[in-house]
């Protein structure tokens, strides 16, 4: 079978993971990253034929940030269809959850540039993508 060029990459919207961190001090971890033109985000990724949202989550922190997580809740889904903040055009499915971490100390991959520990309602303040809005103004309800 041949395949146009003007064919998108994906066949189906793909589902990913994302989480507000809460460190012991009640401060939520966000990243920079350039695949959201260096808009603070929350860390995350694709989920894995055979891997249950929850250890997607695990994984996808673990590579971005070194971080071990617990005490995983769901708090909302969003629909991301094309949209001009991601480096590529995409559809994903983002399942957001907040979660906990006993540690503060961070190694970032190659997809954060830099990182804040914030209080969640100062988080707001800074250049955060839209996305990754919601998620915090959904928590704070």
């Amino acid at each position: 079978m041949r395949f146009s060029n003007s064919m998108p990459d994906q066949q189906y919207p793909e589902p990913t993971c994302g989480a507000l961190i809460f460190n012991p001090a009640g401060e939520i971890f966000l990243m920079k990253s350039h695949k959201w033109n260096n808009a603070y985000v929350v860390p995350g990724g694709h989920v894995e034929l055979g891997e249950t949202l929850k250890d997607a989550l695990k994984r996808e922190i673990k590579e971005e940030t070194g971080l071990d997580i617990f005490d995983i809740q769901f708090i909302c889904f969003q629909e991301f269809i094309y949209g001009k903040e991601f480096w590529k055009k995409k559809h994903f499915i983002f399942f957001d959850f907040v979660c906990k971490t006993r540690s503060t100390d961070v190694t970032l991959n190659s997809e954060g540039q830099e990182f804040v520990w914030v209080a969640p309602k100062d988080a707001l303040k800074l250049s955060v993508e839209p996305y990754t809005k919601k998620a915090i103004e959904t928590c704070l309800l």
